[in-house]
């Protein structure tokens, strides 16, 4: 049976392994590049042509959005498995399911979502000592952010499939027109109308319901086995279990891993506005060597699935490999890239010379050591891909968030500088990466010896 009938797929069981992966690894960090650019240019526009409390006002709010949403978002990774799963065994019916499945649990959890954000989002902040001069602005940017939630949970499930059969090409394409929305939106709300924060919020919402419609017409134009048609939208049980077993744990991951980058946040909100604004430029600028990471993480998982479903375990322990080198690769050059230009970069989002002087002490520690966090990305999603979702979870929880956490109430106050409370992150990165590849390596062991002599690709 011939499943791909269109140009935008990869066939990620047959073929030159290395370029296949470069092909589908380019858009998804092109993609993802995208997303923060456009999502930098919410904090440049309100740190430039607003304030410096309205750029504090929307940093402050990205870990704890992040605490509500990634449980939702951890099912997208079980809809990218099962796909792939699927796909590469060739199982029609069930890639169906699957997709159906993901688009109502996408519908179903948006819509949770904004209840849960809009309800819980001053309270949280005042939890997170968001000071007195932000924190209003920090809740309308929420409220607005979160009342747009369906619409990004229906592009990332949406995305989720499409890169789950090898089209990483379209959500590019789709992300790109929408995010030029964003940033054209943005300068109108905020320079023509005055809006700060809650014009630079609604222009995210808007730019995020083009996305999700793009996603969703492709999806429904699509002519193999990923169709969607409103009239098999239903649950499957047997398929949100699996759903569930796989995608739950790396929700909950994330929601531990923003609860401990929440724990840090407010460590750094007991600095005050102009350290919330620096920190806040560079966690932004940090995302765009996250990408490096995220990217292989996302086509590790894809590789790894559809390999699976395929019996190409040759090619899942290529791939891993490949996927380390590569992640590690970007994470130097754009890191150390970036805080050899940090002074000209943070100055690009607020010129204030105290802003750029916090900004720097974290762009000291982190941009330097970020590759570790690149491979400790590679590790688990390996694991996803594979069908071991719980265990990188467990890992992930102790190595990074409980450490974290501990390192917030013991370690940091005995000398309560930035420079102590950075040095969390590459330590926690590193010892999860190394539990996690060892844990990868027995799996793998297990895996191939079960199968046999391993077929070649």
């Amino acid at each position: 049976m011939q499943q791909r009938t269109n140009k935008y797929q990869i066939d990620m069981c047959r073929g030159p392994l290395f370029g296949q992966i470069v092909l589908f690894s380019v858009p998804l960090m092109l993609s993802g590049l995208l997303q923060l650019f456009f999502n930098a240019a919410d904090l440049i526009v309100v740190g430039r042509f607003a304030s410096h409390e309205a750029l504090a006002a929307v940093g402050a709010t990205s870990s704890l959005t992040a605490l509500i949403v990634n449980v939702f978002m951890g099912l997208s990774v079980g809809t990218n498995v099962l796909v792939a799963n699927f796909f590469g065994a060739k199982d029609r019916k069930n890639v169906s399911r699957t997709v159906h499945t993901a688009i109502l649990m996408a519908i179903f959890g948006g819509i949770m979502l904004a209840v849960i954000g809009i309800g819980l989002a001053t309270p949280l902040l005042r939890l997170m000592a968001t000071p007195e001069n932000v924190i209003g602005k920090s809740s309308l940017y929420m409220w607005i952010y979160f009342a747009g939630m369906p619409f990004i949970m229906l592009y990332n499930f949406g995305s989720a499939v499409l890169r789950a059969v090898g089209d990483t090409r379209r959500p590019l394409y789709y992300l790109l027109f929408a995010g030029i929305v964003n940033v054209v939106l943005n300068l109108f709300f905020v320079l023509v109308c005055g809006m700060d924060v809650a014009g630079v919020a609604i222009a995210t919402v808007v730019s995020q319901g083009i996305a999700a419609a793009l996603v969703i017409r492709c999806l429904r134009n699509a002519r193999d086995a990923c169709r969607f048609r409103m009239r098999n939208l239903r649950i499957d049980p047997v398929i949100l279990k699996r759903m569930l077993w796989i995608g739950l744990p790396a929700g909950i991951q994330g929601m531990f891993f923003s609860l401990s980058n929440i724990t840090i946040q407010s460590s750094v909100n007991s600095f005050g506005s102009l350290a919330i604004a620096g920190n806040t430029a560079v966690a932004s600028l940090e995302g765009f060597v996250y990408i490096g990471s995220n990217a292989f993480h996302q086509t590790v998982v894809s590789f790894a699935g559809q390999n699976l479903g395929g019996g190409q375990y040759n090619r899942i322990r290529r791939s891993i490999i490949y996927c380390a080198l590569c992640s590690s690769a970007v994470c130097i050059v754009m890191g150390y890239g970036f805080f050899l230009n940090g002074h000209a970069l943070l100055s690009i989002y607020n010129s204030t010379p105290e802003v750029i002087n916090w900004g720097m002490l974290r762009m000291n520690i982190l941009f330097s050591t970020y590759f570790l966090c690149g491979i400790m990305d590679v590790m688990s999603g390996a694991l996803r891909g594979l069908g071991r979702s719980v265990m990188p979870a467990v890992i992930t929880l102790i190595g990074v968030c409980v450490l974290r956490i501990v390192w917030v109430y013991t370690v940091f106050p005995v000398h309560p500088t930035m420079g102590n409370l950075m040095l969390s992150y590459p330590i926690t990165w590193a010892i999860t990466a190394a539990a996690n590849g060892y844990y990868l390596y027995i799996v793998c062991r297990k895996l191939f010896r079960q199968s046999g002599v391993a077929r070649r690709a």
